[in-house]
C-alpha cells in the first residue's frame, strides 16, 4: 500500500493483498513446526505413530500394540530398566538374548524432525548393532525430545552426558520392509517400529 493510501485512509484494492498461495518463487518456504515436520516424515518411513496426552494412553497403546501382534506372553528384550518399572502392569517377559525376543522395547535420546528418524545411542542400544535386534521395535518418547536435525540431536547428546559420552550413536531410518534393495539401501536395517510419544511441554 502506498504512503499516501495510509495518510488518506482510502481503501484498499485488491492488488493490495497477495494470497498466501501465490508467493514468489523465491520466497523462502514456509517452515513446519518440528512436531509437524517429524511426523509426516516419520509416516512416510513407514512408522507407526502413537500420539498419548498421558500416562494412561501410553498404557493403553502399549496394551493394543502387544494384543494387535500377540505379543502378550513373548519375550521382550530390554536394556533399560526404568521401563520395565513403567510397564510393570504388564508383567513383561524380558531377556537380555537377542534369539529369545520377539520385540525390543526401548527408549530413544531425540526425534529428528528433518527426516523422521530417531537417534539412538549406547544408552539404548548398548554395543549392538541396529541388524542384530530383533526385527520388531517399541519406542516410548516424549514430545521435549523433537531437534531439528541431527547435528542438533550430537548436540543434545553431548551437553546431557559431558562425564561419558555415549558410544555407537545411530539412527533408526526405515520403518518397513525395502523391496528394491540397491546400493542406496545396503545395510540399511529395516524395522516394523511403534512409537509411543508422551506429551510433556
Amino acid at each position: 500500500m502506498s504512503l499516501f493510501r495510509k495518510i488518506f485512509g482510502l481503501k484498499n484494492t485488491p492488488e493490495d493483498h497477495i494470497k498466501s498461495e501465490e508467493r514468489g518463487k523465491y520466497m523462502p518456504e514456509v517452515k513446519l513446526p518440528v512436531d509437524e515436520q517429524f511426523t509426516i516424515n516419520f509416516k512416510a518411513n513407514g512408522g507407526k505413530f502413537l500420539y498419548c496426552e498421558n500416562m494412561q494412553e501410553i498404557q493403553d497403546s502399549f496394551n493394543s500394540i502387544l494384543k494387535e501382534n500377540g505379543w502378550q506372553d513373548n519375550k521382550v528384550l530390554l536394556f533399560d530398566e526404568r521401563l520395565n518399572d513403567l510397564f510393570k502392569d504388564f508383567e513383561l517377559n524380558t531377556t537380555e538374548r537377542i534369539s529369545e525376543s520377539t520385540y525390543f522395547l526401548s527408549t530413544c535420546e531425540y526425534l529428528i524432525s528433518d527426516d523422521g528418524s530417531l537417534l539412538i545411542s549406547s544408552n539404548q542400544i548398548a554395543e549392538k548393532k541396529l541388524k542384530e535386534l530383533p526385527d520388531n521395535f517399541i519406542i516410548y518418547a516424549t514430545t521435549s525430545q523433537f531437534v531439528q536435525n541431527i547435528g542438533e540431536g550430537l548436540r543434545g547428546i553431548k551437553g546431557k552426558n559431558r562425564n561419558k559420552i555415549p558410544t555407537n550413536i545411530t539412527t533408526i531410518k526405515h520403518f518397513k520392509a525395502i523391496e528394491d534393495k540397491d546400493f542406496l539401501t545396503y545395510g540399511s536395517s529395516s524395522k516394523n517400529l511403534y512409537l509411543m510419544l508422551l506429551e510433556d511441554l
